[in-house]
C-alpha cells in the first residue's frame, strides 16, 4: 500500500480538488483507493457527497482501526472509499500532543489497511502542525500545490526549511505548479525561478479552471464530469507522473 498526501502551508491552492482527482483517477485505473479527509472544514467529503461522521472522534481515528473501517463511506465510483472529515477534527492537535509516539500515529493507523487498499490520498490542511509532522511521516510522496506567485513561492521556501531541519526526507516532496495562468507574467516568471532552484517540481501543471471552481457545484471530480477539459488532462497526466515515481 502507498500514501500520497496533498498539502500545502497555505490555503487556497488547490490542494482539495488535488487530492479528491488523484483518488478519482487511481481508483479509475484499477487501484483500491481510500480517500482520507484530514481537514475539519470537510471539503473533500463534500466534493463527493459525503455526510461528515459524527461518530469518528479524533482519538479513534488515531487508536482504533476498526473504529475507522466502521467509519469508512463508499462513493459514487468503483473502488473509491472515503472516510470523511467533521468539526471535531479541529482539537486532533490537541489530541496528539498528550499521546506517546505522538508524530507516527497517523502511520500506524493508516499502515493498518493495507489488505483493505492499495492507496490511501491524504486531503490535509494548512498550516504546520503536528498533525502535518504525522502526514509528513506517513506519506510516500507529498503533493504540495504551489500557485506560482511570490507568497506560494515563500510558503514553499518555509515548508523546504521545516523539512531540512527535520528527519523527514525531502525527496519525497514534490511541488505541483497549480491553478496556472500562463498569460501572467509573474505566474512564467516565477514558475521558471521554482524549477530552477528546486529540481523536483513535477512536470505537471494544473491550469486555473472554471471546470475546477464547477466542483463546489457539481460535487464531482473534473475527471468525472469533464475528462477532456485541459484541467482533466491535467489531472490525468498527474496522476500517471506519480504512479511512475511510486
Amino acid at each position: 500500500m502507498k500514501i500520497i498526501a496533498c498539502y500545502s502551508i497555505k490555503g487556497g491552492v488547490g490542494k482539495t480538488a488535488t487530492a479528491v482527482n488523484l483518488a478519482y483517477a487511481a481508483a479509475a485505473d484499477g487501484l483500491r483507493v481510500l480517500l482520507c479527509d484530514l481537514d475539519s472544514q470537510g471539503a473533500a467529503s463534500y466534493y463527493l457527497r459525503v455526510r461528515p461522521s459524527k461518530q469518528l472522534k479524533p482519538k479513534l481515528l488515531l487508536t482504533r482501526k476498526e473504529r475507522v473501517l466502521k467509519n469508512i463511506r463508499g462513493s459514487d465510483y468503483p473502488n473509491l472509499d472515503i472516510l470523511p472529515a467533521n468539526m471535531a477534527y479541529r482539537d486532533i492537535d490537541q489530541m496528539l500532543a498528550n499521546m506517546k509516539r505522538s508524530k507516527i500515529r497517523l502511520d500506524g493507523i493508516l499502515r493498518s489497511l493495507h489488505t483493505e487498499y492499495d492507496l490511501v490520498v491524504l486531503d490535509s490542511p494548512p498550516n504546520i502542525t503536528l498533525l502535518s509532522e504525522n502526514i509528513f511521516y506517513a506519506a510516500d510522496r507529498v503533493v504540495v500545490p504551489v500557485v506560482p506567485t511570490t507568497l506560494s513561492e515563500r510558503t514553499l521556501k518555509q515548508l523546504l526549511k521545516f523539512y531540512k531541519g527535520s528527519s523527514f526526507r525531502k525527496q519525497e516532496l514534490l511541488p505541483l505548479f497549480s491553478m496556472v495562468e500562463g498569460r501572467k507574467r509573474m505566474h512564467r516568471n516565477m514558475k521558471k525561478l521554482i524549477r530552477k532552484e528546486y529540481k523536483r517540481v513535477l512536470v505537471s501543471e494544473i491550469p486555473y479552471a472554471v471546470d475546477v471552481e464547477n466542483m463546489g457545484v457539481t460535487r464531482e471530480p473534473v475527471l468525472a464530469t469533464a475528462p477532456h477539459s485541459k484541467a482533466g488532462v491535467a489531472f490525468s497526466e498527474l496522476w500517471r507522473e506519480l504512479k511512475e515515481s511510486l
